[in-house]
């Protein structure tokens, strides 16, 4: 059923991978560059009671809550759309036992696609609801 993405997917993984690792070897060189760089100038006596742990950030929320849960949404709100409209128009309001043969790539088509735009609509109103609390809390 999905032949037409496995081929993509592997070689996409293994690019991924390759990548991945070389990324690895080159930042570990650069850490240790600059550790050595910094290394002469550092003194232990410099960081004494400046840090507590636990470490909380100072930065404000990046809304990962918020990103992850309309995501979910999205998702199952797009199987839900992408299973009326196979219901509706692919198998039928009243089901037979003789389907298209092509039911199976349409319905793939139908259920992929919905779920991946309102996936991104939901990330996409995550984005909104960030940008309008960033304003609204510069704005005090």
């Amino acid at each position: 059923m999905m032949d037409f993405i496995s081929i993509p997917l592997v070689v996409g993984i293994i690019t991924l991978g390759i990548y991945k690792l070389f990324d690895l070897f080159v930042r570990k060189k650069e850490r240790l560059a600059i550790i050595e760089k910094i290394g002469d100038k550092f003194d232990s006596s410099m960081i004494e009671n400046k840090f507590s742990f636990p470490f909380i950030s100072q930065q404000p929320g990046t809304f990962g809550t918020l990103k992850i849960g309309l995501l979910l949404l999205g998702v199952g709100l797009g199987l839900l759309v992408g299973f009326f409209i196979c219901q509706i128009y692919v198998y039928g309001p009243i089901p037979n036992i003789e389907v298209n043969h092509n039911a199976w790539e349409i319905s793939g088509v139908i259920y992929g696609a919905s779920v991946l735009l309102f996936g991104g609509l939901g990330l996409l109103i995550a984005f909104f609801i960030e940008m309008k609390y960033l304003k609204d809390k510069k704005a005090e």
